[in-house]
């Protein structure tokens, strides 16, 4: 081989093992922030849960419920939010309704069942979708008469005492939020909802509760939460600039110095989205708002004087969070470079072992969600072999996610604009298989399927580069390359499936 052929190998190779393990010591990072809050989490397990305090008046409390083409669950939801246990004379409740389909003339015929049974509910409706959810509920604030302001998506059915858990505890003049976990109404459907479960149970239970025991920055997460009004309004009310505006106006309070309250034992059951379709209009807007939040706000949390460096530390992860789909990506990708490196480059063998580091991060991803596992479903034997089926399962089809979330991600921080576009319901149970037929799924064949078919083919190449490549087995990556191709294969055959 030429020394200049050796020279150039050389060059790129360091290129990519350079960006390679830059990837890996970012998720490593991530990974041991997790930790961290997982050690919160248990802590927090072993201690009582949270006595609600004493109710000693009952305030007025605005429910605004942001509708955009909910024909399938408003009747539901109005029905559970008419159910809940507070004083009628102190009640408002606002249907922020968008819609553009035959669920407008069924809301407002629910609603005038409701008022005409002395309910104050208003029926509230807009020409146009300006700011989308975040300018429906600025629009409503306008003429919000209660001192507390609860938001509940239209997949939400909360419980009959719910009003009565959360409302107490802003006898603290400073709490300016209480965030309440989401429970799944739908989580044994099928495989996805599972994972969807899985993904959200850690969130809600690891994340939101290890951050608020250590007095980090949590998020408010767009429903089943009550506001203090003046918390939304002095903290420069809801903006519709990025597409997440949950966590855009949590931050924005939170550098105000207000209390956020986060009730893991308070839970509103929601529903899944169950198809694939669905999955990835959540998905992307939620990846990509992380994005346009972390540059939107961390210029301003990294220069205030008022929190410490630990809270700083964590909210820059926090922000950062969706980022790590772009992080799993290049990683991803450059695997498979990687293989061909080691074996052209042997004398480099000892960085490659560098690599291992990504074991490490994995395994402490596997023992922080396991605690989440444990808390919810017990620590036997049986109960061990079911988490690891579905950490496998979870984690796979996480990677196979990782293009899809990470081109969401570029979008935000590149600033490239797009609109809201809200999750399909379909109001399916547990064991009920028709939510396919609703009207609101598409089955719609999208760029992304084509993409992923063509990853899967990627890490085949690169699980079959280890037995051919060099004279010995190079098996350091084939189970990486296998969970790759599991998750994007997975993905590519749901998505021709749908299709079908």
């Amino acid at each position: 081989m030429g020394i200049t052929v050796v020279l150039s190998i050389k060059l790129i190779g360091a290129g990519i093992l350079s960006l390679y393990f830059l990837c890996l010591i970012i998720l490593f990072l991530y990974s041991l922030t997790q930790l961290r809050l997982a050690r919160s989490f248990v802590s927090s397990a072993k201690t009582p849960n949270v006595k609600t305090p004493e109710l000693t008046y009952f305030p007025k409390v605005t429910i605004q419920l942001p509708l955009y083409n909910e024909l399938y669950v408003v009747e539901r939801l109005l029905k559970s939010i008419i159910a809940l246990e507070y004083p009628k004379n102190k009640l408002q409740i606002q249907v922020l309704d968008d819609s553009t389909d035959e669920s407008l003339e069924l809301t407002q015929r629910i609603v005038t069942e409701y008022q005409n049974s002395g309910f104050e509910i208003l029926h509230l409706t807009r020409t146009h979708r300006e700011g989308f959810k975040a300018g429906a509920l600025k629009e409503g604030l306008k003429t919000a008469s209660g001192e507390f302001i609860v938001i509940f998506d239209a997949d939400f059915i909360p419980p009959y005492d719910w009003l009565l858990k959360t409302i107490p505890h802003f006898n603290d003049p400073e709490v300016g939020v209480v965030q309440t976990r989401w429970g799944h109404l739908n989580k044994s459907y099928s495989i996805w909802t599972e994972v969807q479960a899985f993904a959200l149970d850690a969130h809600f239970l690891l994340e939101q509760v290890g951050r608020n025991q250590r007095g980090y920055f949590i998020n408010f997460n767009g429903t089943a939460g009550v506001w203090r009004k003046k918390c939304i309004i002095s903290s420069g009310n809801w903006e519709s600039d990025t597409l997440t505006e949950d966590l855009d106006l949590s931050y924005r309070a939170q550098l105000q110095q207000w209390k956020f309250i986060y009730l893991k034992d308070v839970v509103s059951p929601a529903e899944l989205p169950i198809t694939l379709n669905a999955i990835r209009s959540q998905q992307f807007r939620w990846n990509k708002g992380g994005a346009e939040n972390f540059r939107k706000l961390i210029r301003k949390v990294l220069r205030a004087k008022s929190i410490s460096f630990e809270v700083k530390y964590n909210a820059f992860f926090h922000l950062l969070n969706s980022s790590m789909f772009l992080f799993v990506s290049l990683l991803a990708l450059l695997s498979v470079p990687i293989v061909g490196l080691k074996s052209a480059l042997p004398e480099w063998r000892p960085l490659f072992y560098m690599g291992s580091i990504f074991i490490v991060t994995t395994f402490i991803f596997f023992g922080s969600y396991w605690q989440v596992h444990r808390y919810q479903n017990g620590s036997g034997f049986y109960s061990f072999l079911h988490y690891c089926k579905r950490f496998i399962l979870f984690y796979s089809l996480v990677m196979g996610f990782s293009i899809h979330n990470a081109i969401a991600v570029l979008e935000g921080f590149l600033g490239k604009k797009s609109p809201f576009v809200r999750t399909p319901k379909f109001n399916v149970e547990q064991t009920e298989k028709n939510g396919l037929s609703n009207k609101y799924s598409t089955s719609k064949l999208t760029k992304f399927t084509f993409i992923e078919l063509g990853l899967s083919l990627y890490f085949l190449l690169g699980l079959s580069s280890a037995f051919w490549l060099g004279p010995t087995l190079e098996m350091g990556m084939f189970p990486f390359h296998l969970l790759l191709f599991f998750g994007f294969g997975s993905i590519t055959y749901f998505g021709f499936k749908s299709h079908s």
